[in-house]
């Protein structure tokens, strides 16, 4: 794991964008194909905004996941993952040669998730944006979370923290409205992407990252498990970075 600190937010984003376009080019030229997860939150706009506006990736040549969606919503809710995924990623760039969203509205969820499985276990990831939770929360793997599953999707139960967050963001107007399940990619599948680029801002997430970064491996701090995984790099910047006491 290597870890990088920016002094703004638009840096780390950039160095952040630079990293997933490499990841990305590299498996072009490889194999002819790339195979993506894509994040979603607050702490994604400006990645997003920096991989869109480049020039260096042939989009058509890339295949989409994305980490988690909401049980219960409807496709375009404005709240919806998927909602987020089309205004700040899918719509900017070319089209692309697949992307295979989380349906929160099924009505069998466990079949789902065996749907989305098949669709992964047959594209191996190259490359995984994602964040981490203010209570330390990988996707939606809230803590305890399970690092056992094989199972590349699971359904989730929202703890209230990172419920609360989705309210602190603005996504909804009140803990009631924020759904409690969801359907998440699981830790293991996250640890299967080849290289996990993950992007952390914020003072609010100062406290996640030094759990993640710093503290023990455990399933109370769920994106601590990226200190396991042999091509993680982790950008913050400064206020993210404030409680760090490690070398950068």
């Amino acid at each position: 794991m290597k870890k990088y600190v920016f002094k703004t937010k638009e840096e780390m984003a950039a160095a952040a964008a630079g990293s997933v376009v490499q990841a990305i080019q590299h498996a072009i030229r490889t194999k002819g194909q790339a195979n993506i997860v894509i994040g979603t939150g607050a702490s994604q706009f400006e990645l997003y905004e920096h991989l869109t506006a480049g020039k260096g990736v042939d989009w058509f040549k890339v295949v989409m996941f994305h980490l988690d969606e909401y049980l219960g919503l409807e496709p375009r809710h404005p709240a919806g993952l998927r909602t987020y995924l089309m205004k700040h990623f899918v719509d900017k760039v070319a089209p692309l040669r697949a992307m295979y969203l989380i349906k929160g509205e099924a009505a069998d969820p466990v079949q789902e998730c065996k749907r989305l499985a098949v669709l992964i276990q047959a594209h191996p990831i190259d490359v995984a944006c994602i964040g981490f939770g203010e209570n330390g929360h990988l996707a939606f793997n809230d803590p305890p979370a399970d690092f056992e599953t094989e199972e590349p999707y699971i359904v989730a139960q929202l703890d209230e923290r990172c419920r609360m967050q989705q309210v602190g963001e603005g996504w909804f107007k009140s803990l009631q409205q924020v759904p409690t399940r969801a359907i998440s990619m699981s830790i293991r599948q996250i640890l299967k992407s080849k290289q996990l680029v993950a992007t952390v801002p914020d003072l609010r997430k100062a406290e996640a990252a030094k759990n993640a970064l710093e503290g023990p491996v455990t399933p109370q701090c769920p994106a601590s498990i990226v200190q396991r995984h042999e091509n993680c790099e982790v950008f913050l910047d400064e206020p993210a970075a404030s409680r760090l006491s490690g070398e950068l």
